[in-house]
């Protein structure tokens, strides 16, 4: 390996040790060390050298994934389909960028958004079988989570079954998944 990609290997290497550091600090002893803003600056500056080199990408690269690693003591479960999230932007022109991207993607021009504050939370997936509450599952590392049913169970607001015949009504199935972001008040 030449000197110079040597010397960009240590400084990705470097880079993901320090992310995953962070991650550590935050997704399982609950103290980070820095705000969400350096976090992603942090995650950016990763990005940007494996974009520039893709030979250098590994499968545990925390750019490979999203949410944190699973924890001990749960069942895992793989999503039905990988449980993505979407990436910040910090300005004007990152912000009409994807709105392009949006636009090119959907065919439309005509789009509405609802925006909302950052709310930080839980992200969540919802299973139901038969309009019943079949399983509650963390995001995890977005291909596999935790289950966490008898948890989410004693959520006063999740509901546990829904209605067989508001969903026929409605034509929609009595399988479904719902995804979202699990909040406290």
């Amino acid at each position: 390996m030449p000197t110079a990609t040597k010397d960009i290997q240590k400084k990705i290497d470097a880079l993901r040790d320090k992310i995953r550091q962070h991650e550590y600090r935050y997704y399982v002893l609950d103290d980070p060390e820095i705000s969400d803003a350096e976090f992603d600056k942090l995650m950016e500056q990763l990005k940007h050298l494996e974009a520039e080199h893709p030979d250098l990408i590994t499968p545990d690269s925390p750019t490979q994934r999203v949410g944190g690693k699973p924890r001990e003591g749960f069942l895992k479960v793989r999503h039905s389909s990988p449980m993505l999230s979407l990436d910040n932007t910090y300005s004007e022109v990152e912000l009409r960028a994807w709105e392009r991207r949006v636009h090119e993607l959907s065919g439309r021009k005509d789009i509405e958004y609802v925006c909302e504050l950052k709310l930080d939370g839980m992200s969540m997936a919802l299973r139901y079988a038969g309009a019943q509450l079949e399983r509650g599952i963390t995001r995890g590392d977005g291909n596999v989570g935790e289950d966490v049913t008898s948890n989410v169970r004693t959520v006063r607001s999740v509901p546990l079954s829904i209605s067989k015949e508001r969903l026929k009504k409605a034509g929609l199935p009595l399988d479904f998944e719902v995804r979202g972001e699990l909040l406290m008040p």
